[in-house]
This record gives structure tokens, sequence and C-alpha cells, in this order.
């Protein structure tokens, strides 16, 4: 029992992760580093600025 209410609490949190944003910086660091390996890597605080930068100069379909 307690290995299901494990897996579902895992499930959950990878979910609400997903959904704020928080495994995206690591997903590009990642990304930068396999497909573009000579690139600088932005510290996480760049990459959130120029990720709302964008975001604000491009607005696409978004709740808010």
């Amino acid at each position: 029992m307690l290995a299901v209410v494990r897996r579902g609490w895992r499930a959950l949190a990878w979910y609400v992760t997903g959904v704020l944003g928080e495994s995206d910086y690591p997903r590009y660091v990642a990304h930068l580093r396999r497909v573009h390996p000579d690139a600088a890597v932005p510290t996480a605080r760049e990459y959130w600025r120029e990720r709302y930068a964008e975001q604000d100069a491009t607005p696409t379909a978004r709740c808010c």
C-alpha cells in the first residue's frame, strides 16, 4: 500500500513541477550541452529573464 502512495505522490509532484515549469531550465541546459556544446550556458536567472522577456514581446495563447 505504501508503494502505491509513494508512486502516486511522485506522479503528482512530477505533474505539478511540469505545469509550473520547474523542469524547463535543466531541460534547456541539457539541450544546449547536447546540441550546442560550445554555447555559453546561461544562469537560471538569465534564462528566466530571457524567457519572460520573450513571452512579453511575442504573446501567444495563454491564460494570463
